[in-house]
């Protein structure tokens, strides 16, 4: 699986180019991504399959092998990971800003991100 981090600062990379493998164009320039696009593959497609599902976690049990519980549990698992994901960008970009800021050395700024990313 491609990394979605920089592995210099740790910060989400962001797509600059997309090609067609059938004909070969090629365009350039800055793409959004969401959070969404940062959770795994798995992750991704349960959540597919909950708004498939209208929302509802009573029409997903029926429409899949999983109860309740398990359907509860891992919403609730990805909503914790989603929000951990939007508060370390947000500490991370603070990181950088205090560098731009000249407050903090590269060296801190260096540390802490290297902290953030659990490096």
């Amino acid at each position: 699986m491609l990394s979605t981090s920089c592995p210099s600062c740790g910060l989400a990379m962001q797509t600059a180019a997309m090609s067609c493998t059938a004909c070969g164009v090629k365009i350039e320039g800055s793409f959004s991504e969401t959070f969404f696009g940062r959770l795994a593959p798995e992750d991704q497609q349960f959540l597919e399959q909950y708004l498939l599902a209208g929302f509802s976690i009573k029409a997903m049990e029926q429409s899949s092998s999983l109860g309740y519980a398990a359907i509860r549990s891992r919403l609730d698992r990805l909503i914790a990971n989603y929000k951990k994901l939007t508060e370390m960008d947000a500490q991370k970009k603070a990181v950088l800003e205090q560098l731009r800021k000249d407050e903090i050395s590269v060296a801190e700024a260096k540390e802490k991100l290297e902290r953030l990313s659990g490096d």
